[in-house]
């Protein structure tokens, strides 16, 4: 099993930035990617960045150029927001794929005030 534990959210003004981070614990050698992803009142649960355990990544069109995904070690994965928009609000969950499974964070909320 592996845990996740999000951290970084809040409350920003349009244009500004945030750095979500994510540590993963329990079997974090099986991991074989993690990502972020978002949920907006009355909408899906979207992708918005991903990363491989090989450093592959890819972005939602609606944040490319924006945000950076990253990773410090097997364990710690980050999301680094920058011009941030009020389209971006949403609650961001942490997600950690293994061969047969899939893990999700708690996740944290991101405002984005106009």
């Amino acid at each position: 099993q592996v845990q996740l534990v999000e951290s970084g959210g809040g409350l920003v003004q349009a244009g500004g930035s945030l750095r979500l981070s994510c540590a993963a614990s329990g079997s974090i050698f099986s991991i074989i990617s993690m990502g972020w992803y978002r949920q907006a009142p009355g909408k899906q649960r979207e992708l918005v960045a991903g990363i491989t355990s090989g450093g592959s990544t890819n972005y939602a069109d609606s944040v490319k150029g924006r945000f950076t995904i990253s990773r410090d070690n097997a364990r710690t994965v980050n999301l680094q927001m920058n011009s941030l928009k009020p389209e971006d609000t949403g609650v961001y969950y942490c997600n950690a794929r293994l061969i047969t499974y899939a893990y999700w964070g708690q996740g944290t909320q991101v405002t984005v005030s106009s």
